[in-house]
C-alpha cells in the first residue's frame, strides 16, 4: 500500500456503509461528462442524409451507445476505486483543492462504500460486453478493422485503471483519444462496411477533443499522479516539454481541420467552418499553459469539444452525410 493511501479513506463511525442513492452512482459513473456520447449524433449526421442507416444500423448505433455509457460507468468507477485506494484522489480532490468538486468523488465524499462501487463497476462492465457483443451480432457489416478496434476497446476500457492499469503505464493520453475514435469509426464501419476519407477525418478530430481537456486535468494532478506512479506526460516531462506536447496536439487538431480540404479529403469549405474551434483551442492553451489557469482551461476544452461536435454535425448536414 502506498503511504498516502490512508488519506483516501475517510473514517465512517463504526465502519458503517453509506446508504447510496442514484445520484451517488451517477456521480461515480460521471454521467455529467457526456462528451464521448456525442459520437452518436455525429454518426447519425454522417449516415442519415446519405440514406445509409438501415434498421440494423439503428440497432448497432443504439447498442454501441448504451454499451459506451456502461463502459465509462465501469471505467470511471474502477478509476475512483483505484484513486481511493492509492490516495491520489484524496490529494487531487482534498480540502487543499477547492476548485475541484468533492461530490464528484463519492468514495472520498463518503456517499458510497468501496464494495458498492466495486459491484457497480463490474455490473457496468458486464453491460458493456453484452451490448457490444449483441451489436456485433446484428451488424450488417463486420470489416476487420472495426471488429479489431471494438475488441481492443472492450478490454482497454475497464483496464484503464484496473488490472493492467493502462493509464498508469503511459497509455493514458492514447486511450483518451482512442476511445473517441472507436465511438465514431467503429459504428460507422459496422453500419456501412466502409471508411471514406471525410468520415475518417471527422472521427480523428472527434477523438482529440476529450484528450484536449484531459491533458489539462493532468497538469493539475501532477503531484497526486507522481506520488502513486501514474505515468502521464505531465508527470514525466518538464513543464516546457508538457506545454510543447499539448501545443503539438492542438496543432494536430488544427491540421486535421484545415489540411484535408487542400488534399480533396473534405469539402473545400470545411476549414472555414472550423475556424471557431481553432480560435477556442488557442485561447485554451493561453489560459492553461501561459496564464496557469489549468482547470479553467479544462472547462474551456470541454466547451470547445462540444462546439466542435456541433460544427462537425453541421458539416455532415451541409455535405449530405459523410458516407
Amino acid at each position: 500500500m502506498h503511504p498516502t493511501a490512508v488519506l483516501g479513506r475517510p473514517a465512517r463511525p463504526g465502519g458503517l456503509v453509506p446508504k447510496a442513492g442514484w445520484r451517488a452512482y451517477a456521480r461515480l459513473a460521471k454521467l455529467d461528462i457526456y462528451d464521448y456520447y456525442l459520437a452518436t449524433p455525429l454518426l447519425l449526421a454522417m449516415l442519415l442524409p446519405a440514406g445509409r442507416l438501415t434498421a440494423d444500423g439503428w440497432a448497432v448505433a443504439l447498442l454501441l451507445l448504451v454499451g459506451g455509457v456502461a463502459m465509462f460507468a465501469g471505467l470511471c468507477s474502477f478509476d475512483d476505486i483505484t484513486g481511493y485506494r492509492d490516495g491520489s484522489d484524496a490529494a487531487n480532490y482534498g480540502p487543499d483543492a477547492p476548485a475541484r468538486r468533492l461530490a464528484r468523488k463519492p468514495l472520498i465524499a463518503g456517499t458510497l462504500g468501496e464494495a458498492q462501487a466495486h459491484r457497480f463497476a463490474w455490473a457496468a462492465t458486464a453491460g458493456q460486453f453484452g451490448c457490444w457483443g449483441l451489436a456485433l451480432l446484428v451488424a450488417p457489416h463486420r470489416p476487420w478493422w472495426a471488429v479489431a478496434a471494438m475488441l481492443l476497446c472492450l478490454f482497454a476500457g475497464f483496464q484503464y485503471s484496473w488490472w493492467l492499469r493502462l493509464s498508469y503505464r503511459g497509455w493514458q493520453e492514447f486511450l483518451l483519444a482512442g476511445y473517441g475514435w472507436v465511438f465514431v469509426l467503429v459504428p460507422f464501419g459496422l453500419t456501412t462496411g466502409e471508411l471514406p476519407a471525410f468520415a475518417l477525418v471527422q472521427g480523428l478530430v472527434f477523438g482529440l477533443g476529450p484528450l484536449l481537456f484531459g491533458v489539462y486535468s493532468n497538469v493539475n494532478d501532477i503531484a497526486g499522479d507522481r506520488a502513486v506512479g501514474r505515468r502521464t506526460v505531465a508527470v514525466l516531462a518538464s513543464p516546457g516539454g508538457n506545454a510543447a506536447f499539448v501545443g503539438a496536439l492542438s496543432l494536430l487538431e488544427a491540421a486535421l481541420l484545415t489540411v484535408p480540404p487542400l488534399l480533396g479529403l473534405a469539402p473545400w469549405w470545411f476549414a472555414a467552418l472550423a475556424v471557431p474551434v481553432i480560435a477556442l483551442r488557442s485561447a485554451q492553451f493561453t489560459l492553461g499553459l501561459v496564464a496557469g489557469q489549468v482547470l479553467r482551461a479544462r472547462r474551456l476544452g470541454i466547451h470547445t469539444h462540444r462546439v466542435c461536435c456541433a460544427l462537425l454535425i453541421l458539416a455532415c448536414l451541409l455535405n449530405g452525410g459523410a458516407a
